[in-house]
């Protein structure tokens, strides 16, 4: 059961730096911000008025009308990208397509907060019109499972289906039980990944009352900062990333492209307090560890690692007390850079996002840049690939990501090579 080998053969995006693959990593790889005045509604009377919105988003394409009302946005996003993964992965992306592999083909796409916009605005109607008023759609649109549920239904997947919810690490701790849901012979296919929605008032209120995001209402496109000694909070955004894990024999018997290898993943718990990390990083760096340890492989043998680097005071500078706890001496020489600046933060959706870029790092030979890193801060002293792209060979990738109530995950991803 062990020896069941997984690999990657498709990854579908929606962000707020492009609606698909390559405009996405081009993105990230030019340092291409997008971040803006939030134009959804207005956010005039809260302290941060900027997010990453999802732009030229025509549902339409995908969806009749009356299905997507149905929806909460989160769902619609995670449909539209597990479309872009399963035609990337050379299988039916159409849901007329006769499906044969059903029952060995599962989901774990998942939300860290799931419905907030259908909360929200059901709540009012609540409140102004009536219990009898509030849309029967109300609980299926909200629940932060219905991304999992929508899209096995809309495929026909009858595998494994969980929406797992772990705050920022969602998108990571999916993919990852998706990829031990094939090492066990539970599935030989997954579509696996994040989606969310949550750049709405409540949600933003909610946040702006942590005083967790940055005020840099004035200058959107250098608000989100990751490791740089001035960053004053992270940024709101939204999307989704979702890809297709295969057995590999599985995935060689169909003639299925292979974008990478699954090698590690690991979960642990900080146990220590509802929003901040441990101070000496110690449960990330359990994770990472985990993950090592899957792999067979030491940290002098990583290439990349995207770290969850999301612009605020205290997570920068305890990820980086992590890298180096479990890593050593190899922490100072591993090109290390988070995609957020680029990207705001994703929330249940970065674990998605992130692993792809991982994915497109190794594919391409090019680590991503830190965007916006312009004052070093003496807490945050490794090497984050500032401001510009670098080209390496990537053999083995790792994406970081942790969570609101000591949620932390780790992917590990290697080149694929027989």
């Amino acid at each position: 059961m062990n020896e069941r080998r997984v690999v990657v053969t498709g990854c579908g995006v929606i962000s707020c730096v492009g609606n698909d693959v390559p405009s996405f990593w081009d993105s990230l790889v030019n340092g291409r911000c997008g971040i803006g005045p939030i134009t959804r509604f207005d956010a005039g009377a809260f302290r941060t008025r900027i997010a990453g919105e999802i732009r030229n988003f025509d549902m339409s394409a995908h969806l009749s009308v009356k299905d997507a009302r149905r929806m909460d946005l989160f769902t619609q996003y995670a449909i539209v990208a597990a479309e872009e993964a399963l035609r990337s992965a050379g299988l039916p992306a159409n849901p007329e397509d006769k499906r044969t592999d059903g029952d060995r083909f599962g989901c774990m796409i998942s939300s860290g907060v799931g419905g907030l916009a259908t909360m929200g605005r059901e709540d009012m109607v609540l409140n102004t019109r009536g219990p009898d008023r509030v849309s029967p759609f109300l609980i299926p649109m909200m629940i932060s499972d219905m991304a999992a549920g929508a899209v096995s239904i809309r495929y026909d997947l009858r595998g494994p289906n969980i929406g797992l919810v772990s705050a920022c690490a969602t998108g990571c701790h999916s993919i990852g039980e998706a990829f031990w849901t094939i090492k066990h012979d539970d599935a030989d296919l997954m579509l696996a990944g994040g989606a969310e929605a949550s750049v709405v008032p409540l949600g933003l209120a909610g946040f702006c009352a942590l005083k967790a995001l940055s005020t840099r209402n004035d200058d959107p496109l250098h608000a989100s900062r990751p490791f740089d000694r001035d960053r004053d909070g992270f940024v709101m955004s939204e999307g989704a990333g979702v890809i297709v894990m295969e057995e590999l024999g599985h995935a060689v018997r169909r003639g299925a492209p292979i974008l990478a290898e699954v090698v590690g993943y690991g979960a642990t718990a900080d146990a220590y307090h509802i929003t901040s990390p441990t101070p000496d990083g110690s449960g990330a760096a359990r994770a990472m560890l985990m993950a090592l340890r899957h792999a067979g492989i030491s940290p002098d043998e990583l290439d990349y690692i995207n770290a969850h680097g999301t612009s605020t005071s205290l997570n920068d500078k305890f990820e980086t007390a992590a890298l180096k706890l479990a890593l050593g001496d190899a922490a100072r020489r591993v090109a290390i850079s988070s995609t957020k600046g680029t990207t705001g933060h994703a929330l249940g959706a970065a674990g998605g996002l992130e692993c792809i870029a991982c994915i497109q790092s190794i594919l391409t030979g090019i680590v991503p840049p830190t965007i916006n890193y312009e004052n070093p801060d003496p807490e945050c002293d490794l090497n984050y690939t500032p401001n510009t792209a670098v080209r390496r060979e990537v053999r083995y990738a790792m994406n970081c990501n942790l969570g609101f109530g000591g949620h932390n995950g780790t992917m590990l991803f290697k080149k694929f090579e027989g």
